[in-house]
């Protein structure tokens, strides 16, 4: 079935959206950067992460109110071009789609890293290759393929953190003995609230909020939802329950079965627990889920930069159509051909270059997350919520204008952390160049 005004089909069901939305709050970060921030934070980490979610959801809830408003726009961008000017859309527009490249052959390069893990001594260009093409397939044959690939992606990840909270359940409960001494509720609190008397406690908001990054995907989804009227709040308004339960029952549950002091940067706290009480494939377990994870990450990539390709270039473009399943291929296509592009620039560069325009996409994200909450002030101020088919942002304008006051918090973290800096000056710098860029291209005559 396809939607008449934009002719994409309506296949993705609410399983599908759920699961996706789902899968876009957890990312590979909790899996093996959790042990970062534990380290940095201590049990305040929690509190941290509920912040940061409440703040997500504003940003969600903004959002799912644009999609509803009007569901025959391709991608959430399209409303920023609406509300925020041609020359805003440019930028922003432009800026999503390279993030998500970049993201894709990041991740491309990291598939090689985790099948290295199992094949040491084989190439890693072969898998890179073949998991590229999988995908590829998997997003020019049917949306539908899409979808239930995304869901079963997803689910993986949930079944990890799952197993994660019950171990730390049954541990508790039951006073198990391990090698780090007698598992109990009180291990989360006992060594401390706080670590280092708080002094890393900030830059651990940065690392919260990087963990959600792409959580906005859902938002790509709209055109090709069915009932999106009824699909897209309902994934919005479970996003606060994921959170609750994913996050702060993951991270609580790894506190409680070992002190938060043993946890260390550079190691993953789920190899780490489940190493610590026998299961001897742990590694390989956790290998296994953030392969897919990143596997997920590339395939959400393909999906989303084949609709803001679409969405950004002009109507007598060869990128502009769609195939005979309403997918648009030519501009997969080319997504597809730059991205694995990475198994090439990985015997050219190092492995920082990856991780150092990697971390300028993140920070653009930032910028166009602000964009978002900006671009809802408008449509309100411009419909005044009469087109919101009742499903709005709570406190509006006030909580926009929180959301982006924190958003600009955590750019500014980034900003005087050395690590980052360089990155996010490179990020701003992006948009300037292509903001100038936009001057000319829309300039009046």
């Amino acid at each position: 079935m396809n939607n008449d005004q934009t002719g994409f089909a309506r296949t993705l069901s609410h399983r599908h959206v759920a699961m996706i939305a789902l899968g876009g709050t957890i990312g590979t970060g909790l899996f093996l950067g959790a042990g970062s921030s534990i380290h940095k934070a201590g049990p305040a980490i929690l509190l941290v992460y509920i912040i940061t979610g409440l703040f997500v959801f504003a940003m969600m809830r903004a959002l799912g109110e644009l999609l509803v408003s009007d569901d025959s726009k391709p991608v959430f961008i399209d409303f920023m071009t609406q509300y925020l000017g041609e020359r805003a859309g440019f930028v922003l527009g432009w800026t999503y789609w390279i993030g998500w490249v970049v993201i894709a052959m990041t991740e491309l390069t990291a598939i090689g890293t985790y099948m290295h893990y199992w094949f040491p001594d084989w190439p890693v260009w072969p898998w890179e290759l073949a998991f590229l093409i999988v995908l590829y397939f998997v997003n020019t044959i049917a949306v539908k393929i899409f979808g239930e690939t995304e869901f079963w992606f997803a689910m993986i990840k949930i079944v990890a953190i799952v197993a994660m909270i019950i171990t730390g359940l049954i541990l508790a409960l039951g006073h198990v003995k391990t090698s780090m001494g007698v598992t109990q509720f009180s291990t989360l609190w006992s060594h401390g609230l706080v670590a280092d008397h708080g002094k890393g406690l900030l830059s651990t908001f940065q690392m919260a909020f990087f963990a959600f990054l792409g959580v906005e995907f859902v938002g790509i989804t709209a055109a090709e939802t069915k009932d999106p009227l009824e699909t897209i709040p309902r994934a919005v308004n479970s996003i606060v329950i994921r959170i609750l339960i994913f996050y702060i029952g993951a991270l609580s549950a790894i506190m409680i079965i070992q002190p938060w002091t043993n946890y260390q940067a550079g190691e993953s706290p789920f190899v780490q627990v489940f190493s610590g009480i026998g299961v001897q494939s742990a590694a390989a377990v956790i290998n296994f889920v953030v392969l897919t994870a990143a596997a997920s990450a590339i395939n959400s990539a393909f999906f989303t930069t084949g609709r803001m390709l679409y969405s950004l270039v002009g109507e007598k473009s060869r990128f502009k159509k769609l195939n005979k399943n309403a997918i648009p291929k030519s501009a997969i296509n080319l997504s597809t051909l730059i991205v694995g592009l990475a198994v090439v620039v990985n015997y050219l560069f190092p492995t920082d270059a990856f991780t150092l325009i990697s971390s300028m996409a993140s920070a653009a994200f930032l910028l166009i997350y602000m964009a978002l909450m900006v671009t809802h002030l408008r449509f309100r101020k411009a419909t005044k919520g009469q087109q919101s088919h009742g499903f709005q942002l709570p406190l509006a304008p006030f909580s926009n204008y929180l959301t982006i006051a924190f958003l600009a918090l955590i750019f500014v973290i980034l900003l005087v952390t050395p690590a980052a800096t360089v990155t996010t000056l490179l990020a701003a710098l992006w948009m300037v160049l292509l903001t100038v860029i936009a001057f000319f291209k829309f300039k009046k005559n």
